[in-house]
């Protein structure tokens, strides 16, 4: 979790110091929409790579969707320790286990 918080850092240095040519400044200057559009493309990507039991790939889309979900996260104002509280308050719990409801295929 240190590399998170080092990596989240440097993306608000980045977004409080506007530095040119830099992609995570383009990021921010281009807005939530911009931010939000590639968080999604990377989940789709890793989703790809896992499909195909491309560990390497996986790895590679997995660590693109972190910084991305990063820099979503700092334009939102959230923090690597609001995310540490919640998965504290998570590991917390006993049976958590969701019901999930049955699905009407008909439908």
């Amino acid at each position: 979790m240190d590399y998170i918080k080092a990596e989240y850092q440097t993306i608000l240095d980045r977004k409080d110091a506007q530095q040119e040519g830099s992609y995570t400044c383009y990021l921010f200057e281009k807005g939530i929409d911009k931010i939000l559009k590639k968080v999604g493309e990377e989940c789709t990507e890793m989703v790809i790579a896992a499909k195909n039991n491309d560990k390497e790939e996986t790895v590679y889309e997995i660590t693109d969707l972190i910084y991305h979900t990063l820099v979503m996260m700092a334009n939102q104002g959230i923090t690597p320790e609001d995310i540490e509280a919640e998965l504290e308050k998570r590991a917390q719990k006993a049976g958590n286990l969701k019901k999930f409801h049955v699905v009407d295929k008909n439908s």
